[in-house]
């Protein structure tokens, strides 16, 4: 009963829908593809074993290790068209694996393939009727990577009803922290397993070699507004006079390269754009002002100051610096990623006030590394089966 009044529910707000959505799938160039695809049935016939649905790009990404061990046909959805985009670099050469955008609820029905045996879905993406859908197909259902902050918490109790309807579909809930265990559970959750951030699966892949420093590579990577500062005039005062340090400065966001660049005028040191000159360490700060361009950093960087967690951002994925084994330096606004960090050792948290000092001591800092990469991703892979 529930699922028919579900389904009508969607139908209406379907209907009275249209008109926007026939609008911006015409006017609104970033929804020319995804609109269609998702609210006019414009995917090709559905087919698969595995149906695995996320969300965006970083979630696609996470996904890249386990993707790789199953040996199935797999059905890979998506909602955002970087997320798609994304997927079909990863994915697209791949003939046992079919990308789509997922559609919307009321055509779920008529879209399941009827053989399907598992379905996966990451993090917060409850979709009903993909759970249902899949279940009443008897195919096992998992939530997978599941998280629900403390500050949207009281927003799912508000429609907790709803949410247990949900999670009577969903056979395993594979979850990142003890906090989203409780938060979970009080949802209607059952058979949760606290498992961590799936991000520690994968390994990370550099798009070109970027040339060494002789001595020590600083990389501030991800800065947000008022961290730049505060890093650069720390770095002054530890390196200023120094030919083993220099500096590397990647904004978080591409709309701050020209205001980071003018704060780099303000100071004494001699700095250049990595799009003019590259990784020139003839200079002794160089702002990316590239996209794409973190990876291959993180490669070569000796101490990675992660930004974001300075100022009240909470924080940025340590999980590539630790990859390459480089030092972390993190501030202590790293609310957004606890689960992140608890994956790997070898980091140091700091406040603002001890930068200098973390600098001055930059020899003795330790390597980080991810812990138990290998065993987790054979565990992941058992209980996805």
């Amino acid at each position: 009963m529930f699922a028919t009044i579900y389904w009508i529910l969607c139908g209406i707000l379907y209907i009275i829908s249209l008109p926007i959505l026939i609008f911006l799938s015409i006017f609104k160039p970033k929804y020319k593809d995804s609109i269609p695809a998702r609210f006019f049935l414009r995917n090709p016939p559905f087919s698969g074993d595995v149906w695995i649905h996320a969300c965006s790009l970083g979630e696609i990404n996470s996904l890249e290790s386990l993707i790789n061990n199953i040996d199935e046909r797999i059905i890979l959805s998506t909602i955002t068209n970087t997320g798609y985009k994304r997927a079909v670099e990863l994915f697209g050469a791949k003939p046992t694996i079919k990308i789509y955008y997922l559609p919307f609820e009321i055509f779920i029905p008529f879209l399941m393939p009827k053989n399907i045996k598992r379905l996966i879905v990451l993090e917060a993406e409850l979709w009903y009727m993909l759970f249902y859908c899949a279940k009443r197909r008897g195919a096992k259902t998992i939530l997978l990577n599941a998280r629900i902050s403390s500050k949207s918490f009281p927003k799912y109790k508000k429609v907790a009803f709803f949410y247990k309807q949900i999670f009577k579909q969903i056979d395993v809930v594979l979850c990142q922290m003890e906090a989203d265990k409780e938060r979970l559970s009080n949802l209607g959750a059952k058979n949760i397993e606290v498992f961590g951030n799936i991000k520690a699966l994968n390994s990370f892949h550099i798009t070109k070699e970027l040339p060494k420093f002789d001595g020590e590579l600083i990389f501030a990577a991800s800065t947000h507004k008022g961290e730049e500062e505060m890093i650069i005039s720390s770095y002054i005062n530890v390196f200023r006079d120094s030919n083993k340090h220099r500096l590397i400065i990647a904004p978080r966001h591409p709309e701050r390269f020209e205001e980071v660049w003018e704060i780099l005028q303000n100071y004494p040191l001699k700095s250049a754009k990595f799009s003019e000159v590259g990784m020139n360490y003839d200079y002794q700060i160089i702002l990316i002002d590239k996209l794409g361009e973190l990876i291959n950093i993180y490669n070569i960087a000796d101490c990675v100051i992660l930004g974001g967690s300075f100022v009240k951002v909470g924080g940025h994925n340590p999980l590539e610096c630790a990859f390459f084994h480089t030092k972390i330096l993190s501030g202590t606004y790293i609310f957004n990623q606890y689960a992140l960090f608890d994956l790997i050792e070898g980091y140091k948290i700091i406040k603002a006030s001890e930068l200098i000092e973390s600098l001055q001591n930059i020899e003795s800092l330790p390597k980080s590394y991810i812990k138990n990469q290998d065993s987790k991703l054979e565990l992941a892979l058992q209980y996805i089966k």
